[in-house]
């Protein structure tokens, strides 16, 4: 099993190999990869849930709570294997 900072390590690796994408992953998967990360780098969902006229940030706000109770270095994990199953040629 991966130490922390191996993990952290390899975290930081997946968000910024992310950014260099050369297809952009659809919505859902980006909902997903933002709830990951948001929950990898600040636990539980926090603040209020967006107003009725803001969709995408509902749409955020509600990825991101499906992952609650979830640990930080689970969520690190997963984001990390959803980056790798981004990067391999289909």
């Amino acid at each position: 099993m991966a130490t922390n900072a191996d993990l952290k390590s390899q975290f930081e690796t997946a968000a910024a190999a992310v950014q260099k994408l050369t297809k952009k992953p659809d919505n859902e998967t980006l909902l997903k990869l933002y709830a990951l990360y948001k929950q990898a780098t600040s636990g539980d969902v926090s603040g209020s849930r967006p107003g009725a006229f803001d969709m995408v940030g509902q749409a955020k706000y509600a990825a991101w709570t499906k992952l609650k109770g979830t640990s930080k270095e689970g969520a690190m994990q997963q984001y990390i294997n959803l980056v790798n199953s981004l990067l391999k040629p289909k």
